[in-house]
């Protein structure tokens, strides 16, 4: 492990470094063409630069003075740091610390820590490329390296019960959106407004794509119901961008808030089944089965085996990307050349319904749904070939690592000062993630569910790609391929599940007068 420390701290400040003009070429290249969906901290660092024009909307600029860390390599190097003391700490055998583990589960503390950092102004997340490096780079690595020794007949074998808790948390969502906006409605009119063409309700279609499916969907949703007609204006286009800077930061706090006490319920995950009545055999047995897999290949790892998994994964990587942005480019080329003009009843020219428009609703048009879709398939590809038993060498290890890094990079983004700046917002999105944790334990309940398959259903929604398999993780490292394949799933269902849902919240939006 102490190797492979190394070779991550070299390589990932080294791509850090390097990629800031790479990040900046390539935006742009991708935006040009409509490819490039962005990634939710992405986003937010879009929007903050978008919300510093003039508009009196909505003001989510929190930093009042600059940051006092700014070099990447310095705040990835803090942030190992504290992944490094959390994974000693957690490993002390005195009784006070275990019991502090039990009780708070060591990957939300990895969560929490480098939020402090924001908090007080050491950091700004937004100017920082790390997110990119880690969703980029290593999340599609940790992919592949997760599911390389994935037992698919045994995940099948798990049963229904894990993709009815994914769907009850896309029906929690849809439905979580408009009953929100109406309770607030009730309680004060002003949050949500009317309808309009700056209406609160464009702003949350923004998060019901992202705790439906991901980044990709929350983008399209951003396309689809909060980009400004050609005569709006500037001010109705500068409230759109200050509305959306907001609804980031309501998807952002609201979601992590729900995995601090997602992930605390792991340590009393039994005691969950037991009132659930749950039958958790079929998740024991996987995990059996992955760990004496793992103990039969399990070798002391030398320099040449660590090199071969680093090829696997940023290899796969590499194809990953290159292939994405290939089928990505082409499907969005078939769209752009089905679309003509036609003259409209006032004989002005208007765009036709483009009948290939259904595949950017779906997210084939983004070359990060071909990164994931992609690293996923590379990874269950090569666990049917000898390439599986380089588990034993440590594959899944080195995921982990890689897990931890993004988790650590995703909570340095969370920054819980919005909270006090617009706490209408907040309320509409607590609402609703109320209401789809409600309906989360009710089902589960129902169905006498595995604590797990709440966990990982929920997340697999909310989080996506990147937060699912962590969520799986904490249970057992040899569940995060579950995480993984309902979290693909989550992007396919994403922007027409968020679709729905923005239309039910316009129609109990109230008209303006």
């Amino acid at each position: 492990m102490a190797q492979i420390s190394i070779i991550v701290i070299c390589l990932f400040s080294g791509i850090s470094n390097c990629s800031a003009g790479l990040i900046q070429d390539q935006s742009t290249g991708e935006t040009a063409a409509g490819i490039e969906v962005v990634e939710l901290a992405e986003v937010v660092g879009e929007s903050r630069i978008d919300a510093g024009k003039e508009s009196n909307a909505v003001d989510l600029d929190l930093h009042e003075s600059e940051p006092f860390f700014k070099n990447d390599a310095v705040i990835f190097g803090i942030l190992m740091v504290m992944l490094g003391l959390i994974f000693w700490t957690s490993s002390l055998e005195i009784r006070a610390v275990k019991l502090f583990y039990k009780v708070i589960p060591m990957l939300l503390v990895c969560y929490f820590l480098p939020s402090l950092l924001t908090f007080f102004n050491l950091v700004d997340h937004h100017d920082s490329k790390l997110y990119y490096v880690a969703t980029r780079f290593l999340l599609p690595a940790t992919l592949v390296l997760l599911t390389l020794s994935i037992d698919l007949k045994e995940i099948y074998a798990l049963g229904p019960k894990a993709l009815i808790m994914f769907l009850t948390g896309t029906v929690g969502v849809v439905l979580g959106g408009p009953l929100a906006v109406l309770a607030v409605a009730w309680i004060s009119p002003e949050i949500v407004g009317v309808d309009g063409p700056a209406a609160v309700w464009r702003g949350l279609s923004t998060v019901a794509g992202s705790w439906i499916g991901g980044g990709a969907n929350q983008a399209a949703m951003q396309v689809v119901f909060m980009t400004p007609e050609a005569d709006a204006g500037a001010e109705v286009s500068g409230k759109l961008e200050d509305l959306y800077s907001v609804m980031v930061a309501v998807d952002v706090i609201v979601a992590e808030v729900w995995m601090f006490f997602l992930l605390m319920g792991v340590g009393f995950s039994k005691d969950i089944d037991r009132i659930f009545k749950a039958d958790a055999s079929s998740i024991e047995r996987l995990k059996t089965k992955m760990e004496s897999f793992s103990e039969r290949v399990t070798r002391i790892p030398t320099t040449t085996d660590i090199m071969v998994i680093g090829a696997i994964g940023f290899g796969a990587t590499a194809f990953a990307h290159f292939t994405g942005a290939y089928i990505a480019e082409s499907v969005q080329s078939t769209i752009t050349s089905a679309q003509v003009m036609i003259t409209g009843p006032d004989g002005n020219q208007i765009l036709a319904e483009n009948p290939y428009g259904f595949l950017k609703d779906l997210g084939l048009a983004s070359s990060f749904f071909w990164l994931i879709v992609l690293a996923t398939a590379i990874g269950i590809g090569l666990s049917f070939t000898p390439f599986r038993n380089y588990e034993g060498a440590g594959a899944s290890k080195l995921g982990t690592v890689f897990i931890f890094i993004l988790v650590a990079v995703i909570g340095m983004g969370m920054d819980i000062r919005a909270l006090a700046d617009h706490p209408g917002f907040f309320l509409i999105g607590g609402i609703w993630m109320a209401f789809h944790v409600g309906l989360m334990f009710f089902v589960g309940w129902l169905i006498r569910a595995p604590y797990f398959f709440l966990a990982v259903g929920s997340k697999a929604n909310i989080g996506g790609a990147a937060s699912a398999p962590v969520v799986a993780a904490a249970f057992h490292p040899a569940l995060a391929p579950v995480g993984v394949l309902l979290a693909v799933l989550g992007y396919a269902l994403g922007t027409y599940g968020a679709m729905l849902c923005a239309w039910m919240m316009q129609t109990v939006t109230p008209m303006a007068n």
